[in-house]
């Protein structure tokens, strides 16, 4: 069985995040988009989402996400259960994940991260 088209493209915007590549990312999202680190406020639109990410990717000098189960539903969102490691230096931070991708015509429309909030400022700090 071939993998659906919008796993592909997933996996694609995952390579972007770990080539901390900005531009790719943004490209990837449809110009209204909406990406929302549950429980943090949701950023809407390409602006608002590069504006949302460069800060912190600018500062990380390592990224990686590695997959543990990536699925498409049959209307065609792709689910991922994840761990992303992001590296500043010597500090190294590990979540787990569980993202949702909802894409339309072949862009991402919404992009759901749910994480523990906590465990993430804990890391950080």
């Amino acid at each position: 069985m071939t993998e659906h088209v919008n796993i592909t493209r997933v996996r694609r915007f995952i390579a972007a995040w770990e080539a901390r590549d900005i531009e790719t990312i943004v490209a990837a999202m449809a110009p209204d988009a909406v990406y929302h680190n549950i429980p943090m406020q949701a950023l809407t639109g390409r602006d608002a989402i590069r504006a949302g990410v460069t800060p912190f990717l600018s500062g990380a000098t390592r990224v990686v996400w590695e997959v543990h189960a990536i699925a498409a539903t049959a209307t065609g969102a792709v689910l991922t259960e994840r761990l992303d490691i992001f590296e500043f230096g010597p500090k190294r931070i590990a979540m787990p994940v569980m993202g949702v991708f909802e894409f339309k015509d072949d862009l991402i429309s919404h992009w759901r991260d749910y994480f523990d909030l906590a465990d993430f400022q804990r890391q950080m700090a």
